[in-house]
């Protein structure tokens, strides 16, 4: 597979856009014409050549960008990436899982050559050439999460597995939809999911928990969430709220099908072998209701998602001042028809 990678920013000017493949690979979450919690987990293997579910760790145009993003957030905010000190194991199950995959999905730009623990890492789209022993923190120049997840795109919570819970122990995050690791950090399911309204009632997270608990080594799960953001931004962080949440304000009819983006993040639970951690990686694909709206099928289906959304759920997914205008402007894609199921288009 060939891809030229965006020179694009997430941020400022917001240079970030999406080609007319990375349109039709959009993960489009919705499989039907409306909208209510469900926990849709599914196994994770491989799916539909070219779609972002063909290969374990999704890589694309927007892999360079994104990297250089957090490298920013990083810089900024070094607590967007934590780990607890039990967590360390795991964060080196994290970085032979995510290595192993890429060099095996991707060989043109990742390869691994294992020499016992001697290890020689190289990723051509980072000019990353780097030799280390494994299990030794002091052969690389991070911690092994942070070090793997410098490289890859998405957020990832590391989930320690005790007292029949799941805690959230480490993790990196820079590309999250309004919340906070620093805050959530050492919070079990439960508490994290706190704010999270209507899904409690409707026992969606006591469901999810329960899954989750006995995912096993080897059979990874995914699913789709989604949100809605002004501007392509990957940091939307209560951190940095003073810096992104006027952006609502600026959104208008003449400019809604611009500024509007449907967040979308695939999500994949992952059990790690020595650590018996559960890896939870969330990666973010972004597309405006513009670009949304040239598939025709996702423009039908989207109008009418965000026209009969309840308001608690539409507050919840970044709508409060904006929907209006969204309906507005997707009405016009709208044309009655039937759309057929499933999240892909026809």
């Amino acid at each position: 597979m060939t891809i030229e990678f965006n020179n694009e920013t997430f941020r400022g000017d917001f240079t970030f856009s999406n080609s007319q493949r990375a349109i039709e690979r959009f993960p489009f979450p919705f499989h039907e014409d409306k909208y209510m919690y469900a926990v849709n987990l599914e196994p994770h293997v491989a799916f539909r050549p070219g779609s972002v579910f063909e290969q374990p760790f999704d890589v694309d145009e927007h892999y360079v960008g994104e990297m250089n993003d957090r490298a920013l957030v990083l810089n900024e905010d070094p607590l967007r990436c934590q780990s607890l000190p039990h967590m360390n194991i795991a964060g080196w199950d994290l970085l032979e899982l995510i290595m192993t995959s890429k060099a095996a999905s991707y060989p043109q730009w990742f390869e691994l050559h294992q020499d016992g623990d001697r290890w020689h890492w190289i990723n051509r789209p980072l000019g990353i050439d780097d030799t280390f022993t494994f299990m030794d923190n002091a052969t690389l120049p991070y911690g092994p999460m942070e070090y793997i997840l410098r490289q890859t795109q998405g957020d990832f919570a590391v989930l320690d597995q005790r007292e029949n819970n799941l805690w959230m122990d480490a993790g990196m995050i820079t590309t999250q939809a309004d919340w906070s690791l620093d805050f959530d950090l050492g919070m079990n399911f439960m508490e994290w999911h706190g704010p999270v309204p209507l899904a409690h009632e409707m026992g969606i997270f006591d469901r999810a928990l329960k899954f989750l608990l006995n995912v096993r080594q080897g059979q990874p799960a995914r699913r789709l969430n989604w949100t809605m953001t002004v501007n392509p931004r990957l940091d939307t962080s209560p951190e940095n709220y003073h810096k992104w949440g006027s952006d609502r304000m600026t959104v208008n009819a003449d400019n809604v099908g611009e500024l509007m983006h449907l967040r979308v993040e695939l999500q994949s639970f992952w059990r790690l072998p020595r650590s018996n951690a559960l890896v939870f990686p969330i990666r973010c694909f972004l597309i405006s209701l513009q670009d949304l709206a040239t598939v025709p099928k996702w423009g039908r289906r989207f109008h009418r998602v965000i026209r009969d959304l309840p308001n608690e759920l539409a507050d919840y997914k970044g709508l409060t001042i904006t929907r209006p205008y969204v309906i507005e402007y997707m009405s016009q894609f709208d044309d009655g028809a039937e759309t057929s199921p499933g999240i892909f288009a026809d």
